[in-house]
């Protein structure tokens, strides 16, 4: 329920609520072996009511415009906390009519008519406010190698060297998956390298843009914009693909709480942590989505001896854990760092090694694919088509290493 419903008070009411449902209408429940998945459904519906009322509450009388926050806009949740925070910059006559224009979709006879002013007025002033807020709205991430100098296109040489001391602790806040850290002001470019070529084959611009809120949970919205990536939605190639994300960053967990994206049809598609197993497949982590441990230090699950990794339970392969400490050295620049192996916790038949600095840091990430990862789509196994690329056992299955990622962070 809390992972749902942010406020804690909220959450602990919602509950007390969904008890009392379930004590009032259990004689109406007919098999009591669906017990369980009848609670669940009241507890869906009880968050569903709270959630509706919580927006019916966002619609912002005149009078108190200034004491209210624009949570949730016609742009969709992607672009709650730029607009909200931009509007809050603006003065009150500023923030009243272009909230009527454009929230309530007034038109201006009828704004002139609920402000008692001409419509000549309202005319002059939706110019002034549009103006305003144009000039005070954050400039977009900047498009083309400017912010990418740095990358190289081939990926520097790396020697990584295993250290006979024990690995240290850190807190890892990275984002799962697209290495920036979710804090206001935080920016990063990232490249993917091809093995064995060692040619980058994409890279990606993100900024963490501001304040964000998903329902009635605060995070932060970090907007990634990636340059020469494959599209899987579609096929072939494309130029450039944006992405926006809602992310919450707390003392003990990294996670996502929304996306966004434009699908092929040119329709943006909105997805967030209430959309169940859609969400969960491809941007949630962990159990009910509570994310990535940010403080990292090692387990004893898994065990490491070269390039045999051991451990790991079976049916379930699923285990992430720091395997030691390794010097690892790219770009002539030396990295004291911990290894942390994800076993297919995120996606299934594909294992990861993060180096992680003392600075919580990404300085290299691999990427090693099961031996028959995708074969309906590549026709012969990773260890045809790569044979010379390195190979990794994990209870002896076979993974082998497709590609790699930097970021500016090393350069």
């Amino acid at each position: 329920m809390r992972f749902k419903v942010g406020n804690k008070t909220d959450a602990d009411d919602i509950l007390q609520e969904v008890y009392l449902t379930a004590y009032q209408k259990f004689p109406t429940l007919k098999n009591k072996d669906s017990f369980k998945a009848w609670l669940i459904s009241i507890a869906r519906n009880k968050c569903n009511d709270y959630f509706r009322e919580k927006a019916a509450r966002l619609e912002i009388p005149i009078e108190t415009l200034t004491e209210k926050r624009l949570s949730y806009g016609k742009q969709g949740v992607s672009q709650i906390s730029t607009v909200r925070e931009t509007l809050e910059i603006l003065g009150d006559k500023d923030k009243q009519i272009l909230y009527l224009y454009f929230w309530k979709e007034l038109p201006q006879a009828e704004i002139a008519k609920r402000l008692d002013i001409p419509v000549g007025t309202v005319k002059s002033r939706l110019y002034t406010a549009k103006r305003n807020f144009k000039d005070k709205y954050p400039a977009n991430i900047p498009k083309g190698e400017s912010n990418m100098k740095k990358l190289p296109e081939i990926l520097p040489e790396y020697k990584i060297e295993q250290l006979p001391t024990e690995p240290f602790q850190c807190v890892w806040e990275e984002l799962m998956g697209w290495l920036i850290v979710p804090r206001t002001g935080e920016k990063l470019s990232w490249g993917l390298y091809d093995m064995p070529s060692r040619k980058r084959t994409e890279w990606t611009e993100m900024e963490v843009v501001g304040k964000a809120e998903v329902h009635g949970i605060e995070g932060v919205e970090t907007v990634a914009i990636q340059h020469d990536a494959e599209n899987y939605y579609r096929t072939g190639s494309i130029k450039e693909c944006e992405w926006r994300f809602i992310n919450q960053l707390t003392d003990t967990h990294c996670r996502t709480l929304a996306e966004s994206h434009v699908d092929e049809n040119g329709v943006r598609r909105v997805h967030t942590f209430l959309d169940g197993d859609e969400f969960m497949q491809n941007w949630g982590y962990g159990e009910d989505n509570c994310g990535k441990e940010t403080h990292i230090r090692r387990k004893g699950i898994l065990s490491r001896e070269g390039n045999v990794i051991t451990g790991v339970p079976k049916p379930n392969l699923q285990s992430m854990d720091v395997v030691g400490r390794y010097k690892v050295t790219i770009g002539g620049r030396e990295y004291d760092t911990v290894c942390v192996m994800d076993i297919e916790t995120f996606d299934d038949s594909i294992v990861t090694e993060s180096y992680i600095d003392k600075n919580g840091r990404t300085v290299l990430w691999r990427r090693f694919n099961h031996d028959n990862w995708a074969a309906d789509r590549y026709k012969k196994s990773w260890s045809e088509m790569l044979p010379e690329n390195e190979w990794l056992f994990v209870n002896g299955e076979t993974y082998v290493h497709w590609y790699d990622c930097i970021t500016d962070y090393i350069l």
